[in-house]
């Protein structure tokens, strides 16, 4: 018996506009990597493994549209300082991530949104202050009894009085406010918030024609209207194509081929 292949990846064309990249930054050893597994996977690893640099990709059928975000998940340690701009530059929603329990952690959260600001102000020829990007910053590890080494008013100091910048205490361990904490990123992105992981239903790459059609009566899910793929083998778009992301993005093109967004 011949198993029935599923679809290259290839065949999803996807509109550039449909196509997002979310980066998530901190410092070693906050929990970026456990926040991303409980995003993808819904899962907890207690082992520490040290990122160098991971990319994942997902795709969404949400109420007849086709979405695909590709997901940044970056190193603690930056010294490749040219990376770590790319990384900023090709990076539509971000999530900047501090341990409770390290002072250091949230130094580099403060550090970061500054880069992030002064990144994308030069990119899109604005002062920083007039730059709107989709930001969550996350305080982790709230599982714990610890000794706070960061206070409330020095997050609010950081995140008040921005619109498009939020505030939460977290814990990918619990998995304690991590689904509402990316439903507000994505209404913040104006994404839908179907994207959350709460919010749709999770089906395998075998199942990937529900991207080329308005529905999928053919698997029941209780969000009927909402599915989740992970691309299994994701990799990661060359210099090259983010090069030419970040030109359509300063110039504001609509070449989906230059965006990378039909998948490769």
């Amino acid at each position: 018996m011949i198993k029935k292949m599923s679809p290259p990846e290839n065949e999803f064309d996807i509109p550039a506009k449909n196509c997002h990249r979310m980066v998530i930054l901190g410092s070693t050893k906050v929990g970026k990597t456990a926040i991303i597994s409980r995003f993808l996977n819904e899962r907890f690893d207690d082992q520490y493994t040290p990122t160098i640099e991971d990319f994942h990709r997902k795709f969404y059928s949400i109420k007849g549209d086709v979405y695909q975000l590709d997901i940044l998940d970056t190193s603690g340690n930056h010294p490749f300082p040219a990376m770590r701009r790319l990384s900023i530059l090709t990076g539509d929603v971000f999530i900047l991530v501090f341990s409770l329990d390290n002072r250091d952690s949230f130094q580099e959260v403060q550090r970061l949104k500054r880069q992030i600001y002064e990144t994308k102000s030069c990119l899109r020829n604005k002062t920083k202050e007039n730059v709107d990007v989709p930001l969550v910053i996350c305080g982790n590890k709230c599982d714990r009894d610890f000794y706070r080494e960061v206070q409330d008013d020095e997050i609010e100091l950081l995140v008040g009085g921005d619109e498009h910048c939020a505030y939460f205490e977290i814990s990918a361990k619990k998995n304690t406010n991590v689904d509402q904490m990316f439903q507000t990123l994505f209404t913040m992105a104006k994404l839908p918030n179907e994207m959350s992981p709460d919010r749709h239903c999770k089906v395998s790459l075998q199942y990937c024609e529900v991207l080329h059609r308005k529905s999928f009566k053919n698997k029941k899910c209780k969000d009927g209207n909402a599915y989740g793929i992970v691309a299994p083998f994701a990799r990661r778009p060359s210099v090259h194509s983010d090069l030419m992301y970040i030109k359509e993005k300063a110039v504001g093109g609509s070449q989906a081929k230059e965006k990378g967004c039909i998948i490769c």
